[in-house]
């Protein structure tokens, strides 16, 4: 009889003691999901997978999650991750991430998020958002449509025509988006329009998310040449470097276009530009200049727009030796361009991205390191050529190289 009584309280006890931590436990997960501020610092630190799927969790979550505030503090959490590549050619996008051992999940296999006749192209890719449009051919192009489109999220956006209808779709010479987490919460694209091309006038309009409408910014200017490729945003203004030519960049803000330095000693008509991108805050510029040099030389601008400075020289020497690592050097080098130029959050980290013919490979300035990332199927390396595409020949039968990064921004 001792031992029975004994036994009660001991498994009276036990059951207690269990039901104070599972009471213990329900009041500490109510009190965080009560409190929005110890909330959002955990989700903070969770994968963008379990964010989208989270949303779905109550309609408190999906607010919170889609909140400005914490979208911006999310996107700046996860600007040190290391991007990754799409590669677009015939209607098909393949997904090549820079970093091979930790690779996620292709965010899409095909620009289909909407149902456009002529299929869907990428024709600029600016800190994960990504300018779309029909993929229609230069005589079609008054039928052409423009989307915003976030991979992460799956969210998008038509944009409406520009300011003149019909001939004024048809004179667009160069559509870029501009946007960026840390200083433009809505996106904006710069479109530039031939007024006369035989004189070479143009304009400038401005589309803003915020409002869905397009501005002219700019009624008229004249430039002889045609400048407008290779269009990059960055510290908030759109840049231009063109193959050949004056270098340009439109203060959007300010609604201001100016004229832009070439690095010192260089005469604009007697350079080629091989490369023009941003990364992690920096402009970068390679060129090809008409005198003999043995490699790459990697500028910078300064921050505010006076000059450039010179970044990395990479030596072909190095190069070769870097390439014997992955075989079959001098079959690759004999075609070899620049892709991207990566900065890493430390600086040795930094990496260019090159292709040749169906090898897409990455080399670091630093150490030297040369890696093969990703070799292109059959269909895409049968028609590699030397050029990359840019704004107006998007459609034609060559590859297409975007950035990718995630970001929660809402469209």
């Amino acid at each position: 009889m001792v031992n029975t009584i004994s036994k009660t309280k001991t498994s009276l006890k036990r059951c207690l003691s269990q039901a104070s931590i599972v009471h213990h436990s329900t009041t500490s997960a109510a009190f965080v999901g009560s409190n929005d501020d110890i909330l959002t610092e955990i989700l903070l630190r969770l994968p963008v997978k379990s964010i989208l799927r989270f949303k779905s969790i109550c309609k408190h979550w999906r607010l919170l999650l889609t909140n400005t505030h914490f979208t911006h503090r999310y996107d700046n959490n996860n600007l040190s991750k290391t991007p990754s590549l799409f590669v677009t050619f015939a209607r098909k996008t393949i997904h090549v991430p820079f970093d091979m051992e930790n690779q996620n999940t292709p965010p899409f296999n095909r620009l289909d998020f909407c149902n456009d006749h002529y299929g869907i192209v990428a024709v600029q890719s600016c800190n994960g958002l990504l300018l779309c449009c029909s993929n229609t051919s230069l005589h079609t192009r008054d039928y052409r449509k423009y989307y915003v489109f976030n991979p992460t999220t799956k969210q998008f956006q038509v944009i409406r025509s520009i300011i003149g209808g019909l001939r004024a779709r048809k004179a667009i010479c160069f559509m870029g988006l501009a946007f960026h987490q840390t200083d433009r919460v809505h996106f904006k694209l710069v479109c530039v329009r031939c007024l006369k091309r035989n004189e070479g006038l143009f304009q400038i309009q401005v589309y803003s998310s915020e409002t869905r409408k397009w501005k002219i910014a700019i009624e008229f200017f004249s430039e002889r040449e045609p400048v407008f490729e290779k269009g990059v945003y960055w510290n908030g203004a759109v840049y231009w470097a063109p193959i050949r030519g004056r270098y340009f960049c439109f203060k959007i803000d300010d609604e201001q276009l100016q004229t832009l330095p070439v690095p010192e000693g260089l005469v604009p008509s007697k350079v080629n530009t091989w490369y023009f991108g941003e990364s992690r805050g920096h402009l970068h510029l390679i060129l090809h200049i008409n005198r003999n040099i043995n490699g790459y030389i990697v500028y910078e601008m300064l921050r505010d727009h006076s000059g450039w400075f010179v970044k990395y020289q990479v030596q072909l020497d190095e190069l070769m030796a870097a390439f014997l690592e992955i075989g079959d050097p001098y079959g690759l080098f004999c075609d070899l361009t620049v892709v991207d130029v990566v900065r890493g959050k430390k600086e040795e980290d930094t990496f260019m991205v090159l292709h040749s013919k169906a090898k897409i490979i990455t080399y670091n300035a630093h150490d030297k390191n040369c890696k093969l990332i990703f070799t292109l199927p059959k269909e895409f390396s049968e028609h590699f050529g030397y050029k990359i595409l840019t704004n107006e020949d998007f459609f034609e039968d060559f590859p297409c190289f975007h950035r990718y990064i995630e970001t929660l921004t809402s469209l």
